[in-house]
C-alpha cells in the first residue's frame, strides 16, 4: 500500500487533540479553517505524516485516516457504536479476514465499517436495515471508507427472517435483538457467535432468555466504560468528562440441539 498521498485519498489534517479534519484531496481545491486555509493539491505526492501550514503560517499534520477517523467523521448523524464496543464486538465474534457475518441494524454503517474492516480480503458482510435512508447514507460512508466491496446492504427485516446460511458470526444492533435470535440460530455454522448490542437492560434480559432458549450457550454479558487522561508534568489525571455508558454487549455460542 502506498504511503504517498495521492488525489482522491482522505487525509486527516491534525492541528490539535480536539481539531482534526478529514478531507478529500482534490486538485484547485482548498480547505478553509479559522487558522487559514490550505491548498489541498499541495500534498499530492507527500507522505503521510507531513507537516503542511495554512495561508496564516499555522502547521497541520496530513495523517492517514484510521478507522475510527472514518467512523467519527463521517457517521455522526444517528447514535453510532463507539470504538471501545466495536473493538470488544468483534472480539467477542471472533471474526477475522474471511468471515462472513450478518449484521443486523446498518444504521450510518460506523460499526459495519468496523466489521468490513476486519472481515476483508476474502470475507462478507450482510448487513440489514428497514430505512432506506440509513442504507444510502451508509452506502457513501463505506464507499469513502474504501470498503463497500466486503458489504451487502440489505433492505430488509431481519426479525422477520436471515437470508445467509453457514454464517460465522451474527450482530446485532437494534431494538429487539431477541426477535432475531431463532433467525440467527438457523443462520450460523455451530460454534458460531452472536452478539447484540442494547442500551438498556431490558433489551439484554430478553436476549439472553432468548438465547437460552435456543440453544445458545456461554452466554454473557458486559460493559465497556472508557476514561481519558489528562497528561500533564505534575498535573496528570483522569479528564473530567468521560465515555462512560453507552450500551452492554451480550455474546454467546450457538451449540447443537438436544
Amino acid at each position: 500500500m502506498s504511503h504517498l498521498i495521492e488525489e482522491g485519498d482522505y487525509v486527516l489534517l491534525y492541528l490539535d487533540h480536539r481539531r482534526t479534519y478529514l478531507v478529500r484531496i482534490e486538485k484547485e481545491r482548498s480547505f478553509h479553517t479559522h487558522k487559514g486555509f490550505i491548498q489541498l493539491e499541495s500534498l499530492i505526492g507527500k507522505q503521510y505524516g507531513t507537516i503542511v501550514k495554512s495561508s496564516l503560517d499555522v502547521e497541520f499534520v496530513g495523517l492517514k485516516p484510521l478507522l475510527r477517523d472514518y467512523v467519527f467523521k463521517s457517521m455522526r448523524k444517528t447514535q453510532i457504536i463507539y470504538p471501545k464496543d466495536a473493538a470488544l464486538i468483534v472480539m467477542f465474534s471472533g471474526i477475522g479476514p474471511g468471515s462472513c457475518v450478518v449484521e443486523a441494524g446498518t444504521g450510518t454503517g460506523a460499526l459495519t465499517t468496523a466489521l468490513a474492516h476486519y472481515v476483508r480480503p476474502d470475507g462478507k458482510v450482510y448487513s440489514y436495515e428497514t430505512k432506506e435512508d440509513f442504507l444510502l447514507t451508509a452506502k457513501r460512508n463505506l464507499e469513502r471508507a474504501g470498503l463497500i466491496d466486503f458489504v451487502e446492504l440489505k433492505n430488509k427485516d431481519a426479525t422477520v427472517s436471515i437470508d445467509e446460511s453457514n454464517i460465522d458470526s451474527v450482530v446485532l444492533d437494534l431494538a429487539t435483538p431477541w426477535l432475531v435470535v431463532p433467525h440467527a440460530y438457523d443462520a450460523l455454522k455451530l460454534s458460531g457467535t452472536i452478539v447484540s448490542f442494547s442500551p438498556t437492560i431490558d433489551q439484554v434480559v430478553k436476549t439472553v432468555e432468548a438465547l437460552i432458549e435456543n440453544s445458545f450457550v456461554k452466554a454473557e454479558t458486559v460493559e465497556c466504560l472508557q476514561r481519558g487522561m489528562q497528561i500533564r508534568r505534575g498535573r496528570t489525571r483522569p479528564h473530567t468528562l468521560m465515555t462512560g455508558h453507552t450500551g452492554y454487549i451480550t455474546f454467546a455460542c450457538k451449540a447443537a440441539k438436544t
